[in-house]
């Protein structure tokens, strides 16, 4: 297939993969791409084509910005041909790096039970099925947003930063606020993995997916680029077609 560049766009940040068949070559993080960046890669690594998936109004400007780079693209859409057997109710409205982190986490881990969680601006919970069915899946709020929503619609509770003490019992009002906001999310990966089979894998990613993992006493597989490594496979699955 040669050299890929496979690109996930999120709300804070785009993370890249330049790949050499299923090997990757090349993981970096931006807080913005340009035409500039992509270009110099593109140079570099000497790859023409790439796989994207992109969050918002983000989309039209990195599709102009690969356009610019020379640098043959494919959006993932909704309704792109997976791997997967997507079961969303409403599958136009369905994230495509929703899509891609489920491929990628099924790629990993075919025929077993798969809760799949990207944890960065939001928070995304999503069942895969061991037969290869997307079921679906909860959103709820990142754990910086939780401490934003604290301060903006209260009257006293201060903007405080999502780094520092993090004990079990907060006994300031920054630990007790940050505590509440990442045993929270804690607490809600503990739940919905108890809603799955015995033997179900929790899969994390995201911006917080490190530090979470090392928080939770159940089996947890975190993968840095488990969006690209998606986007990856679903690249790889429409070329075998």
């Amino acid at each position: 297939m040669g050299l890929l560049l496979t690109i996930d766009q999120g709300n804070s940040s785009a993370k890249l993969v330049v790949w050499n068949g299923k090997e990757p070559l090349l993981t970096e993080s931006h807080p913005e791409l340009s035409a500039d960046i992509l270009g110099s890669l593109a140079r570099r690594y000497g790859f023409t084509r790439a796989i994207y998936c992109s969050v918002g109004e983000h989309q039209e400007v990195l599709a102009a910005d690969l356009a610019a780079s020379g640098i043959d693209a494919v959006a993932l859409e909704s309704l792109t041909p997976t791997p997967l057997s997507i079961d969303y109710a409403t599958p136009r409205t369905l994230g495509t790096d929703r899509i891609a982190a489920a491929v990628g986490a099924w790629s990993l881990y075919p025929g077993r039970e798969l809760l799949v969680i990207d944890a960065g601006t939001a928070i995304t919970y999503d069942r895969v099925t061991a037969d290869g069915h997307f079921l679906g899946g909860n959103i709820a709020p990142g754990i910086g947003m939780r401490l934003r929503a604290l301060h903006a619609f209260t009257a006293r509770l201060p903007q405080i930063s999502t780094r520092g003490e993090l004990p079990e019992w907060g006994t300031t009002t920054d630990t007790a606020m940050r505590a509440g906001a990442y045993y929270g999310v804690v607490g809600e990966i503990t739940h919905y993995k108890s809603l799955l089979p015995d033997g179900a894998l929790v899969i994390l990613t995201g911006g917080w997916g490190k530090e979470l993992s090392e928080m939770l006493n159940i089996d947890i597989d975190y993968q840095e680029s488990l969006v690209n490594h998606g986007l990856y496979h679903i690249f790889e699955y429409n070329e075998n077609k």
